[in-house]
């Protein structure tokens, strides 16, 4: 088993369940994503460029977005929360994800040129 999806399988519910159906609906809408287990937590990456990362904290699960503030729509439903350049979907239920939400904001970040890495 990849650490990845390890990551996800041992944590408790409700976060497993929104954890695995996060991971699912992302990798149906990007068929060639990979999921890889960095800094201690699954990153999404499209032909190694990272673009999204899935981390269980407290009592929620965030969809991690480096500079999302280039993601032109929902900007309502990202929480800032004291970080710079970071923001995120955040999740308490399965009920929470709004798959409308959730494709807008994965296709705009897989259809960007935008490295949260390098500099242009």
């Amino acid at each position: 088993m990849k650490p990845a999806e390890a990551y996800i399988l041992k944590q408790n519910e409700p976060y497993k369940s929104i954890l695995i159906e996060l991971q699912l609906t992302i990798e149906a809408l990007i068929p060639d994503v990979e999921i890889l287990y960095k800094w201690k937590i699954p990153f999404f990456y499209l032909d190694k460029r990272p673009l999204f990362y899935l981390n269980q904290s407290k009592d929620y699960v965030d969809l991690g977005f480096w500079h999302a503030h280039l993601i032109p729509q929902h900007q309502n439903h990202f929480i800032v929360e004291k970080r710079k350049s970071v923001k995120s979907l955040r999740f308490f239920k399965v009920e929470d994800i709004n798959e409308t939400i959730l494709k807008d904001v994965v296709l705009s970040v897989v259809d960007s040129d935008f490295h949260p890495f390098k500099r242009k």
